[in-house]
C-alpha cells in the first residue's frame, strides 16, 4: 500500500492504521472528505456503492453480495481515497441497507422474544447513530442517498437526536483532540467545518419521462420549460428546507447546526431511471468517450491541473448532448451526478468554504482544509472515542460517551416511548379491574382470578415492547395490595371451609391471642357452627368448625364427657403410651398392602381371642366354629363390663419386662398346660422359633406415635396419641325399650327405633352333641342371609314356632344413627330409607338389610332448610343391644370416607367382642384424616356412593359353653 493509490476500498479501521505515504505532489495539498449514507431497497444493485463507482469512474465497490457472504449486521464504514482528485470517500453501511437488514433478520432465532428482538434493533440503531455522528464530524460534504423520490421525514427526528447527542459529547471530543495539530476553531467545534448535506434520490418507474425533457408536444418552435425531474428537485428542496427550518434543525447561524444546506446552489439531485435499452446506453457512452478523445489532446497532466482538465471534459461531455441540456440563465438544467457533487467539492478544494448562514447578520463559519496526515490523526482520535475504544487512555472518554446515549432513546426509540405511555395508561384500568368486587380479605384463588381479570384488561389496552415489563409490575402491585392486610388465612377446616381471619399466626402453648400484632396471633375460625351429640348421644351441644383432627374427634367429646357420659362403662381403644419425654411423630411410614388392611394392633386382637387362665378366670368369648378343648368360652358376666386385661392392653404395660414374656406366651397361644410334648429339649425350641411373630407385630412403639388416624395404609406397630372412636355402654340390654325407642334429643318423630335382628340358637341336646358350634344360619355366613330359611331337626322352617323353645332364639337390636349439622337425628333402615314408626310395637323392618349392605357415610338430610344448598346427614353412631344369651357379637367397623384410593379407617382395635347383656354405642369419627390431609365431605355435585361403611360391621356366633 505504501507509495501507491488504493485500488480497493478499506474499512475505516484499516485506513486509519495503514501507513499510507502520499506522492510528493499531493502531500501538501488539501483533502476533501465526502461521506455517503442513507437507505436502500430490495431492488438489485446497491445505489450507494454505484454512486461511488460513477463518481470515481472506477469499479471500486462490489454491487453484489448478500447476507450469506459472512458479514455481520453491525454498522461499518468503508473508505476509498482517490488521490488524484484529492477526494476521500467514506461509505456508511448500516441496518438501513437491505443487505445489513437481511443479516440482522437471519441472526434472530425462531425462539427470540419480542423484547429480545427489540433490544437487538435498538443496539443496531445506536451503532448507526454513533457512526453518523462520526462522519458528521470528519466530512466536508455529505450525501444522503434514498431509494425513491419521496423524502423520509424520519430523518428529521434522527438529525435532532444527533444534534442533541453532539452537544452532550462535545466536551468529551474536545478533550480527545486537544493535542491534535489542527486549528483552534477545529478543536473548539470538533469538525473542520459545518458539513454541507446533499440529497440524492432515485426515481422509480412511475416518474419516467421522455428523453428530451420537452413538454411542448414535439413543437421545436415553442419555448421549452424545465424538465419534470428538475421541477421535482426544486419541490424536494423547498420541502426539505421547510421541514428542517420548522424543526430548527437548520437555523440562521450555520456554525451552530449539525449540517447546512446551500442557499444559492442545488442540494437535491434525482437520479433518473435506468434505460431499458442497455445496448443503446452502451453505444451512447462509447460515443461520448470517443468525442472526448478527439477534441482533447492526450497529454498526461497531474496535480490540480488534472482535476481542472477532468472538470472541463465533463462539462463538454454534458454540453455535447441535446440542446435541452444547455445552460438557461447561467445554470444547467439537467446536469450529471458528478457535476452536481463537484460544484460543492470545488468549494472545498479551492478553500473557499461554505457560506450557508442566512439572516440579517450572518456570521461566517469556520473552514479548514486539512492534509491527509492531519486528517488521519484527528479521525483516529474520534474513532477511538466514538466507535472502537482500543486505547486505554481514551477508554474513560468512550465510557462517558456511551453514558450519553440515553439522549437518543427519546428520539430514536419512539415505539418504546409509545409503548410505555400506552402501558402506563393501561395500568390504572387493570388495577381497577383487580380491585372490583373484592372482599376485604380473600384467598389465593380469588387473588389469582382477579389477577387474571386484570391481565385481560391490561392486554386489551397495552401495546408494544414494554408490555411484559409493565405486566410484571402489575403482578407486583396486585401482590403487594393483597399481602398488605388483605390476605385471608389459607387454612381450611375439616369440613372444607376457609378461615375467616386475615393472615395470622397460631398461638403457641400457653400463649394468648393478640390482635394488635402484625401478623396477629389467633386461632382458626370459619364461623361455621354445628350441633353434635356426645359419645352416648344423650346430650347435644354446639361446636365450632374444627381445623384439626384432635379437636374434631377428641376434644369436643371429652368436654361433653364431663357433663354426661364420663361415668359410663366403656371399652377404651389402645393409644400411644410414651416412654420418653419428647416422643416424635413417625415420618417414614411403610406402605401396607390391602391384605394388611385388617388392623395394625393384631396383638391385642390375638390376646382377645386367646385368653389365659393365668390372667382371668372368665375370658372373653371368642369367635369359633369348632370347639377347642383347652380353652374356655364362658361369656363375661353382665355385671363386669370393664375391659379385662386381655381387652385393655396398653403399650406401657406390654413393654414392661414381665409383660413381654407374658405377651410372647399369649401371642404364640402357649401356656404351661398347652406346650405338650414340645416342653422339653432344645430341638423343640428350634422348631417353634420360626413361627414366632416379630417384635414389631407384638408390641406398638413407645417412641414414635402415629400422626393422624388409624387406617389401612398405616405402618404396623404405631398408635395415635388419642382415639377418634368411642365405645360406651348405656346400660343393660333391658334399658332399651323397643316400644318407645331411644329417648335422646334431636331425633325426628318416629325415627328413634332400633331394628330387630332375630338369631336362632341351637340348644345342646344329648341326641345331637356335635351341633354346638355350628353357625346360626347353618352355613358359612356369620349371620342369617336375607330371605333364607333355616331347616331344623324336623325339617321345619326357621322362626318362632310352637315347637321352638324360648331359649332357641335371641333378638339383637341394631341402629345406624345419622346426624346433620343442625342436630337432626334419625335411624336408617336401609341405604335410602329412614325408620318411621307411627304406632306402638316398634320398628318392623329387620336389621339384616343394613347389616348385609354397605351403608352410606353421608345421605341427604330429610329436614332440608329454606336455602338452596342441600344438607347432608353423617353416620355418627351405631347402637347395638346385645341380649343376655350365649352369643358372641363381634364389632369390626371399616369406613371408606372417599373415592379410591382412599384407605379404610378402623379403630385401634379390630374384631372386638361385645360383652352380653349390654346396650352399646359406637361413636364414629367426626372427620377422617390421613398423613396427606383430611378427607373432606362430599360436595353437592359429587356422588355419595364413594363414602361408605363396609358391610360386616357386626358378626354373631354361638358361644361355646364352659366345660362343667
Amino acid at each position: 500500500m505504501k507509495g501507491t493509490n488504493m485500488a480497493l476500498p478499506l474499512s475505516m479501521e484499516a485506513l486509519l492504521q495503514a501507513d499510507l505515504q502520499e506522492d510528493v505532489a499531493y502531500r501538501d495539498e488539501g483533502l476533501s472528505v465526502v461521506g455517503i449514507f442513507g437507505k436502500s431497497n430490495m431492488q438489485p444493485g446497491a445505489p450507494k456503492e454505484s454512486i461511488v463507482n460513477s463518481l470515481a469512474d472506477k469499479h471500486i465497490f462490489s454491487l453484489f453480495g448478500g447476507p450469506e457472504d459472512g458479514g455481520t449486521a453491525d454498522s461499518s464504514i468503508e473508505a476509498f481515497y482517490h488521490q488524484e482528485n484529492r477526494v476521500l470517500y467514506l461509505l456508511l453501511s448500516s441496518v438501513s441497507d437491505s443487505r445489513q437488514l437481511l443479516r440482522a433478520c437471519e441472526s434472530l432465532s425462531a425462539n427470540t422474544g419480542h423484547s429480545d428482538s427489540h433490544e437487538l434493533w435498538k443496539d443496531l440503531d445506536r451503532q448507526h447513530c454513533l457512526h453518523l455522528l462520526y462522519i458528521f464530524s470528519v466530512c466536508h460534504v455529505l450525501l444522503l442517498v434514498h431509494p425513491n423520490q419521496t423524502f423520509d421525514v424520519t430523518y428529521d427526528r434522527l438529525f435532532r437526536a444527533l444534534d442533541a447527542l453532539r452537544q452532550k459529547v462535545l466536551p468529551l471530543i474536545r478533550a480527545a483532540i486537544k493535542d491534535c495539530p489542527v486549528s483552534k476553531e477545529w478543536k473548539l467545534n470538533c469538525r473542520p467545518c459545518p458539513p454541507r448535506l446533499l440529497f440524492v434520490f432515485q426515481m422509480n418507474g412511475s416518474m419516467k419521462v421522455s428523453t428530451n425533457g420537452s413538454e411542448s408536444g414535439g413543437n421545436p418552435d415553442k419555448p421549452k420549460k424545465h424538465s419534470p425531474r428538475r421541477r421535482l428537485q426544486h419541490a424536494l428542496e423547498d420541502q426539505i428546507y421547510r421541514i428542517f427550518r420548522k424543526s430548527r434543525v437548520l437555523t440562521n447561524q450555520s456554525s451552530n447546526c449539525l449540517f447546512t444546506v446551500p442557499a444559492n446552489q442545488a442540494f437535491v439531485y434525482v437520479i433518473p431511471t435506468v434505460d431499458e435499452d442497455p445496448v443503446g446506453a452502451l453505444l451512447s457512452q462509447l460515443r461520448s468517450t470517443c468525442t472526448v478523445s478527439e477534441t482533447e489532446p492526450a497529454v498526461v497532466v497531474t496535480g490540480p491541473r488534472r482535476y481542472q482538465q477532468m472538470r472541463r471534459s465533463a462539462r463538454q461531455a454534458s454540453y455535447s448532448g441535446d440542446p435541452a441540456t444547455l445552460l438557461m440563465g447561467g445554470q444547467l438544467t439537467d446536469c450529471s451526478l458528478k457535476e452536481f457533487l463537484w460544484q460543492h467539492v470545488e468549494l472545498v478544494l479551492t478553500k473557499k468554504g461554505f457560506d450557508d448562514s442566512v439572516g440579517r447578520n450572518p456570521q461566517p463559519s469556520h473552514f479548514e482544509l486539512p492534509t491527509y496526515s492531519k486528517w488521519v490523526q484527528i479521525a483516529s482520535k474520534l474513532h477511538q472515542v466514538l466507535i472502537s475504544n482500543t486505547e486505554e487512555e481514551i477508554a474513560e472518554l468512550w465510557s462517558k460517551v456511551q453514558g450519553q446515549l440515553k439522549v437518543l432513546e427519546g428520539f430514536l426509540d419512539a415505539d418504546t416511548k409509545f409503548s410505555e405511555n400506552r402501558c402506563q395508561k393501561a395500568l390504572p384500568l387493570a388495577h381497577s379491574a383487580y380491585q372490583s368486587n373484592l372482599p376485604h380479605n380473600y384467598t389465593t384463588t380469588v387473588h389469582k382470578n382477579q389477577l387474571a381479570q386484570a391481565l385481560r384488561v391490561y392486554s386489551q389496552h397495552a401495546r408494544g415492547v414494554a408490555f411484559q415489563r409493565y405486566a410484571l409490575q402489575l403482578h407486583e402491585d396486585c401482590y403487594k395490595f393483597w399481602s398488605n392486610g388483605h390476605q385471608l388465612c389459607e387454612e381450611r377446616s375439616l369440613t372444607d371451609q376457609h378461615c375467616v381471619h386475615k393472615f395470622h399466626l397460631l398461638p403457641q402453648t400457653g400463649e394468648k391471642t393478640d390482635m394488635d400484632r402484625n401478623p396477629p396471633i389467633l386461632n382458626h375460625n370459619s364461623r361455621g357452627r354445628s350441633t353434635s351429640a356426645c359419645n352416648c348421644g344423650r346430650k347435644q351441644a354446639p361446636r365450632e368448625d374444627p381445623f384439626d383432627i384432635q379437636a374434631a374427634n377428641y376434644d369436643f367429646y371429652q368436654m361433653l364427657d364431663e357433663k354426661c357420659c364420663g361415668k359410663l362403662e366403656r371399652i377404651d381403644f389402645p393409644v400411644f403410651q410414651p416412654s420418653t419425654l419428647d416422643p416424635a411423630p413417625a415420618t417414614n411410614q411403610a406402605q401396607r398392602t390391602p391384605i394388611e388392611a385388617s388392623g395394625s394392633t393384631e396383638v391385642v386382637v390375638e390376646k382377645l381371642k386367646e385368653p389365659s387362665t393365668a390372667q382371668s378366670t372368665t375370658p372373653i368369648p371368642t369367635e369359633s366354629t369348632t370347639p377347642i378343648p383347652t380353652q374356655s368360652h364362658t361369656p363375661i358376666p353382665a355385671q363386669s363390663h370393664t375391659p379385662t386385661p386381655a381387652q385393655s392392653h396398653t403399650p406401657a404395660q406390654s413393654h414392661t419386662p414381665a409383660d413381654t414374656s407374658l405377651s410372647l406366651a399369649l401371642s404364640l397361644g402357649q401356656s404351661t398346660d398347652s406346650l405338650g410334648p414340645y416342653a422339653d429339649g432344645d430341638g423343640t425350641e428350634t422348631q417353634v422359633q420360626p413361627k414366632r411373630p416379630s417384635l414389631m407385630d407384638r408390641q406398638p412403639s413407645t417412641v414414635e406415635y402415629l400422626p393422624g388416624m388409624m387406617h389401612s395404609g398405616c405402618a404396623k406397630g404405631l398408635l395415635p396419641k388419642f382415639s377418634s372412636w368411642s365405645l360406651v355402654k348405656l346400660g343393660p340390654a333391658k334399658s332399651y325399650n323397643c316400644h318407645t325407642g331411644l329417648e335422646h334429643p334431636g331425633f325426628l318423630p318416629g325415627s328413634s327405633f332400633l331394628l330387630p335382628w332375630d338369631l336362632v340358637i341351637r340348644s345342646r341336646s344329648e341326641e345331637d352333641p356335635d351341633r354346638l358350634t355350628e353357625p346360626l344360619d347353618g352355613g358359612n355366613s356369620s349371620w342369617p342371609a336375607p330371605n333364607k330359611t333355616l331347616v331344623g331337626k324336623r325339617g321345619s322352617t326357621g322362626g318362632l314356632g310352637r315347637s321352638r323353645r324360648r331359649d332357641d332364639m335371641a333378638r339383637i337390636f341394631v341402629g345406624f344413627e345419622y346426624e346433620d349439622s343442625r342436630g337432626r337425628r334419625f335411624i336408617s333402615c336401609g341405604p335410602d330409607k329412614i325408620v318411621k314408626v307411627l304406632g306402638p310395637g316398634g320398628a318392623k323392618d329387620p336389621a339384616t338389610r343394613v347389616l348385609n349392605t354397605d351403608m352410606p357415610l353421608y345421605i341427604p338430610s330429610p329436614s332440608q332448610g329454606r336455602g338452596i344448598k342441600s344438607h347432608y346427614a353423617q353416620l355418627t353412631r351405631l347402637f347395638v343391644v346385645v341380649p343376655d344369651s350365649p352369643l358372641e357379637v363381634t364389632l369390626n367397623p371399616q369406613v371408606q370416607p372417599g373415592p379410591p384410593p382412599c384407605p379404610l379407617f378402623h379403630p385401634e382395635q379390630t374384631d372386638l367382642v361385645l360383652p352380653p347383656d349390654g346396650f352399646w354405642v359406637l361413636r364414629f369419627p367426626y372427620s377422617f384424616c390421613t398423613d396427606r390431609g383430611p378427607c373432606y365431605p362430599p360436595k353437592e355435585n359429587q356422588p355419595l356412593n364413594n363414602h361408605k361403611v363396609l358391610r360386616g360391621i357386626l358378626k354373631a356366633t354361638a358361644a361355646t359353653p364352659a366345660p362343667q
